[in-house]
C-alpha cells in the first residue's frame, strides 16, 4: 500500500513559478515509478511529466522546458518544478504511483490546485 500527498500549490500570476511537492509512504519492498497528472474542469486527466524505472523523464509536449520532475528517493519525495506558468496551467495537479513494472498507476494523493491568473 502506498499513501501520496501533495502540497505546494497556490495562485500565481502568468510567468511564474510553483515547486510541487510529493511525499510517499509505502510499506512494500516494490519499486515504484512516479508521475505527475492534472485535470483542469471539463477536461479529461492528463500526465504532466513521470519517471521511468531508470530515471528517464518524460513530460507532456505543453510543459516540455518549463516544468521538471524529479525525486529525493532517500526521501521517498516527488518533485514539480513549474516556471514560466500560463493561465492554461491552472488545474489540480495530483502524484500518482504505479509498480514499475505495470503501466497503470494505481495509487494517487488528493491533489493540490494550481492557479495561474493574468
Amino acid at each position: 500500500q502506498v499513501q501520496l500527498a501533495e502540497s505546494g500549490g497556490g495562485s500565481v500570476q502568468v510567468g511564474g513559478s510553483l515547486t510541487l511537492t510529493c511525499g510517499r509512504s509505502e510499506y512494500s519492498a516494490s519499486s515504484y515509478c512516479m508521475g505527475w497528472f492534472r485535470q483542469a474542469p471539463g477536461l479529461e486527466r492528463e500526465r504532466v511529466a513521470s519517471l521511468d524505472f531508470f530515471g528517464t523523464e518524460r513530460y507532456a509536449d505543453a510543459v516540455k522546458g518549463r516544468f521538471t520532475i524529479s525525486q529525493d528517493n532517500a526521501k521517498r519525495t516527488l518533485y514539480l518544478q513549474m516556471n514560466n506558468l500560463k493561465p492554461e496551467d491552472t488545474a489540480m495537479y495530483y502524484c500518482a504511483a504505479r509498480i514499475c513494472t505495470s503501466a497503470q498507476y494505481k495509487y494517487w494523493g488528493q491533489g493540490t490546485q494550481v492557479t495561474v491568473s493574468s
